[in-house]
């Protein structure tokens, strides 16, 4: 038996050269290198547990490619830095650089997938690591979204596994009324024309499984999001931007029932990162190539996401004619800044009133007026 101490190619070839190892056996070194090197690449190819990935971005919006690290609780940050909107706190991550003034991406897509070990999204823009996964909502987002842009229609489609499944704001919900929300109306879906059921390799997810049911609507809800696009594009075309939060929690359930290794979860693992590659795609395309894609792989969130979600179903529900939307009033950041400047200018103007009339009240006019003591004067004159 021949050992091999050689680590690299020259000290292959210098082994050979000494005796100590045959051609044959120094080929064989050099395809276990090559294999491991290979493996090596695809595994920096693909994106691994709690990280943030950029599928899509239009030219303005200039994400660098590096290693740079970014905390959960800034997502939210960053996505209204990326639509335009200004922050309450500078985020000094060096990954998005400044960009111009005068445009603004027409969407922006954040897509949550939680419980994944490995999602191998080779077409990316850029890809950063993922520090203190917690749980984060895209709430101040859209507030500042209808507090500009009330009188359009912004769409604000937030997909999320808590209390209920789909919680939607603005005048486009009439559009997405028909997205599954319960699992009667998931099932229902999967079972019409044009569901996903006939075009995905199901392999060894099951129809009839609870789990895979939960996943496979979550890939239903992505394509029927982009049939609607599809259908009504002028949403896609108007002045005021979109938000779309996805949260999918379909791989953790799978992971959770069958396990990280189970032919189950890699065959979902494989088809999610081909839909949202798909995803990203048609969405860039469907807003003319001026839409920000990002997917956030996160194992499991440090803390329960807890949040009360509206139903598209309370648009229906009209209590106030008033607000045919059921939203509250508009509120915004600078509200303690205006109603303090407004508070005090008041006392001030109060304060400078009521010396004003002390003053004319106790004036003597002979002495104080000069239109009384020119009057007198003539008097005396005359």
């Amino acid at each position: 038996m021949i050992l091999c101490d050689a680590a690299s190619p020259g000290q292959l070839i210098s082994a050979v050269s000494r005796g100590t190892m045959s051609p044959t056996d120094c080929g064989r070194m050099e395809a276990v290198f090559s294999a491991a090197f290979f493996i090596c690449f695809l595994v920096t190819g693909s994106v691994h547990g709690d990280s943030l990935t950029i599928l899509q971005a239009p030219d303005f919006v200039s994400f660098q490619k590096g290693d740079w690290p970014i905390s959960g609780e800034h997502i939210p940050d960053l996505v209204a830095l990326t639509m335009g909107f200004s922050v309450k706190e500078d985020l000094s991550w060096p990954g998005l650089q400044a960009g111009p003034l005068f445009s603004r991406p027409r969407a922006n897509v954040l897509l949550v997938v939680r419980g994944v070990n490995n999602l191998n999204l080779p077409k990316s823009v850029a890809s950063y690591p993922l520090e203190n996964p917690v749980p984060f909502t895209l709430d101040s987002v859209a507030e500042t979204v209808h507090s500009l842009f009330s009188e359009d229609t912004p769409v604000v489609l937030q997909l999320a596994p808590s209390e209920e499944r789909l919680y939607m704001l603005g005048k486009a919900n009439a559009v997405f009324e028909d997205l599954p929300v319960t699992l009667q109306q998931i099932r229902a879906r999967l079972s019409q024309d044009g569901s996903v059921l006939t075009s995905l390799p199901l392999n060894s997810l099951s129809r009839n499984a609870e789990a895979d049911l939960l996943f496979l609507s979550e890939v239903q809800v992505l394509h029927d999001i982009t049939a609607l696009l599809q259908k009504h594009k002028h949403l896609a075309k108007d002045h005021s931007p979109d938000i779309y939060s996805l949260e999918l929690s379909g791989l953790e359930e799978l992971s959770r029932l069958y396990g990280p290794d189970s032919p189950q979860y890699r065959d979902a693992t494989a088809i999610l990162a081909t839909v949202l590659q798909k995803f990203g795609e048609e969405v860039y395309g469907l807003y003319g190539k001026s839409a920000v894609v990002e997917v956030v792989t996160v194992k499991t969130f440090e803390a329960p996401l807890t949040r009360k979600s509206r139903s598209i179903l309370e648009s229906r529900q009209i209590s106030n004619p008033g607000s045919p939307y059921n939203l509250a009033y508009k509120y915004n950041f600078e509200y303690a800044v205006v109603f303090n400047i407004v508070l005090w200018l008041m006392i001030a103007l109060a304060l400078a009133l009521v010396v004003i009339a002390y003053n004319l009240w106790n004036m003597d006019p002979g002495y104080d007026s000069i239109i009384y003591r020119m009057t007198n004067q003539k008097i005396r004159m005359d």
